[in-house]
């Protein structure tokens, strides 16, 4: 079974052949704060599905970028060590000082898990937050393309948008990936200083024109005040555009759905 279970925010749990990984680890409870640097904070409106101690053995954890809604006190203080922290060099770093066993991913750098048969393979793949001096402000941040083989064979190509904006970058993704099973949207239309800083219902329904996933889960969308773009708006916004709705599968706080395999199979993509 390929699955996976919406905590909240962009944590998910991804359960990949006999992998599991673990995303964005955000556990604040309702009411407590996320620093979301530069001196700005975020009040949570949501309760987290599950608190760190409740996780099941982790492979690797996928994070986006650092900051306090991805990444927050309750995570450093109770997750695991022993699991690698997949993430940009600027995070790693600070990981790192926090004791955290981490691999820093450029741009189109891959890293590599195997278990017998079975490899699964996790590259980093453009992201952008915001544009301009905001863009300068806001740590980088990446998306993520997860590969799981079989005796070779490519059996799941999962997308995980992160924090991120339309733009090239997107066409550059569907260019060197043009099969992808599922993909995860980063939404909320996030507002920081006036700006606009993750996808809006536009914004997500253009990724999916783009990018062209088999199948769509939306994540980070109500949890925030800072969040100013709802699901309903998404949806809404996909049912309009020919095709579109019947790729989205809403998943509520603590539900599980399966991710369907991946229907054509092309060939490798191109190296960097």
């Amino acid at each position: 079974m390929n699955d996976i279970t919406f905590i909240g925010t962009a944590t998910t749990l991804l359960r990949i052949g006999s992998f599991t990984l673990l995303t964005d680890p955000n556990f604040l409870h309702r009411g407590q704060r996320a620093y979301l640097g530069k001196g700005l904070w975020s009040r949570r409106l949501t309760e987290p599905a599950l608190q760190p101690e409740q996780l099941p053995e982790l492979d690797a954890v996928v994070l986006s970028h650092l900051h306090g809604d991805h990444f927050d006190r309750v995570a450093r203080r109770g997750l695991t060590r022993d699991a690698p922290v997949l993430t940009t060099p600027h995070a790693a770093r600070r990981l790192d000082r926090w004791g955290f066993t981490t691999q820093g991913l450029r741009t189109w750098e891959r890293a590599s898990l195997s278990r017998e048969r079975e490899q699964l393979c996790i590259e980093s793949v453009p992201a952008v937050h915001a544009r301009g001096l905001l863009g300068r402000l806001l740590p980088p941040v990446m998306g993520s393309i997860l590969e799981h083989r079989v005796d070779g064979e490519l059996r799941q190509r999962l997308y995980l948008s992160g924090d991120t904006l339309t733009g090239p970058h997107l066409d550059e993704i569907a260019e060197r990936y043009p099969g992808i099973s599922t993909a995860v949207v980063h939404l909320g239309g996030t507002r920081v200083l006036f700006h606009t800083v993750t996808l809006d219902a536009r914004g997500g329904t253009e990724l999916l024109r783009t990018v062209r996933p088999q199948h769509a889960v939306p994540v980070h969308f109500d949890d925030y005040r800072v969040f100013k773009s709802p699901l309903t708006d998404f949806l809404r916004a996909a049912d309009r555009d020919s095709g579109l709705a019947t790729r989205i599968t809403p998943i509520r706080r603590g539900q599980s759905v399966e991710l369907p395999a991946l229907d054509r199979l092309p060939g490798p993509p191109s190296e960097p």
